[in-house]
């Protein structure tokens, strides 16, 4: 049953925000197949400012194991080839006119494990994000109860409403974790 003045759907939102955050940062994660979403991540500075590497390019998956970038305008190739260069995928683009093509190479289990720390970071940091929305709403619940608003047992059930939606959240970030790290570890 929901109480009056905390807003549960705006903190259902907000925590399937970083949510959405840690679908992106895992989709950038290479797992050894090309996949065209591994370049979201890079920012090209073109035109005096930084932009999405789809804002100055198309970005294709012509084979398994390979990239090809398409980049429209001449000029951009080398800010395009720098970007990637120096985006930590470990890419090494081959300029071919205004294609880049990108060879993924295979993982080699060093590779693999940094790529597993790498993606228990950001799952780290998606729990943290839902762990301030939670913050937002108890402090929400502490408030209403503090000036009135709300009975004591109306804040109580607030809160645990909200603890139960945090330990949901939670439960699939971590799963989704897990996901991406047999992912990464398939050989």
């Amino acid at each position: 049953m929901p109480v009056e003045g905390v807003d549960m759907d705006d903190l259902k939102r907000r925590m399937n925000g970083a949510l959405g955050v840690l679908k992106t940062e895992f989709a950038g994660l290479r797992t050894g197949r090309a996949s065209a979403s591994m370049m979201d991540p890079i920012v090209v500075q073109a035109y005096g400012q930084s932009m999405p590497i789809s804002q100055v390019a198309t970005v294709s998956v012509p084979e398994p194991r390979m990239l090809a970038v398409q980049v429209w305008d001449k000029g951009m190739v080398s800010a395009v080839e720098k970007a990637i260069r120096e985006s930590n995928l470990g890419l090494n683009p081959v300029i071919d006119g205004q294609l880049l093509r990108l060879p993924i190479p295979e993982l080699n289990q060093e590779r693999r494990q940094e790529l597993i720390k790498v993606a228990h970071k950001y799952a780290e940091a998606a729990k943290v994000s839902v762990r301030h929305v939670r913050r937002d709403g108890m402090d929400t619940a502490k408030k209403l109860e503090k000036d009135g608003d709300i009975s004591q047992d109306d804040s109580r059930v607030a809160s645990d409403e909200i603890q139960k939606l945090t330990d949901g959240m939670i439960a699939e970030v971590d799963a989704m974790l897990v996901k991406k790290e047999q992912e990464i570890s398939q050989v």
